[in-house]
């Protein structure tokens, strides 16, 4: 079902125009492309700001109702004030169904938790690219891109080449491009724990070879000697030579 918003023409034009439209609870705009020249419009702010929450607003054909008149546009550009919950200026372009477009999308990511690098591995998936821009006919416009990574390994990404793409829709790329959109990865923090556990027990090790009295390990294979029972020390008498009888 297609998104529509209602705009009206704008009449005054200036600074100071937009300033009383904005407090007047208002939006400034302007919609442009196709066949007609731009024409500046205004737009409710409460309907506008909470529409732009929608994911859907910023990657759909949205059908724009201009004083009764319909059209096919997109957004294109937004401006925010800067700590304010406002709307400043918006932009629409209009779209023909003939012509392609280019749109970035958002990406949806799926199946991290069932993939080797989470449940076998323990790692974590990084989203390197949150949005891709495509081009395709307006009719094909996607709301999303879907990301699997059911199959992803430790050590391995996933690349713009190897997603799935919606009938029509094409992601514009020069020869031999091909960028990350996620990656898979052991924590650095769990390394940095095997890293000093690993440091510690061979701090133990040495620590207990160093030790006074410290005997060291037989060799592989080979067979600890039994240590022999000490001889008992003949009486003195019999160092002497004699049995002990008085001459």
């Amino acid at each position: 079902m297609a998104i529509e918003i209602v705009a009206q023409t704008r009449k005054a034009q200036g600074t100071g125009a937009s300033r009383r439209l904005r407090l007047a609870g208002k939006v400034p705009g302007i919609v442009y492309g196709g066949s007609e020249s731009a024409a500046t419009i205004e737009l409710e702010h409460n309907a506008l700001y909470h529409a732009l929450r929608d994911e859907k607003f910023h990657a759909s054909i949205l059908t724009l109702k201009l004083d009764g008149r319909v059209e096919q546009v997109l957004l294109r550009s937004v401006n925010m004030h800067p700590w304010k919950s406002q709307v400043q200026h918006v932009d629409f372009q209009r779209v023909s169904a003939s012509e392609k477009i280019h749109m970035k999308v958002p990406l949806h990511f799926i199946n991290a938790e069932i993939s080797p690098a989470v449940k076998v591995a323990g790692g974590i998936v990084s989203h390197i690219m949150n949005e891709i821009d495509i081009r395709c006919l307006p009719a094909d416009l996607p709301e999303f891109i879907e990301v699997d990574l059911a199959e992803i390994t430790i050590g391995h990404s996933i690349h713009v080449r190897d997603l799935k793409l919606p009938k029509g829709v094409e992601v514009p790329l020069r020869a031999g491009e091909n960028p990350s959109v996620a990656t898979a990865q052991i924590p650095r923090a769990a390394i940095a724990e095997e890293e000093e556990a690993a440091a510690a027990a061979a701090a133990a090790a040495g620590e207990a070879a160093a030790a006074p009295g410290a005997e060291a390990a037989p060799a592989a294979g080979e067979v600890p000697a039994v240590k022999q029972p000490a001889k008992p020390e003949a009486p003195a008498e019999e160092k002497k030579g004699g049995r002990g009888e008085k001459k």
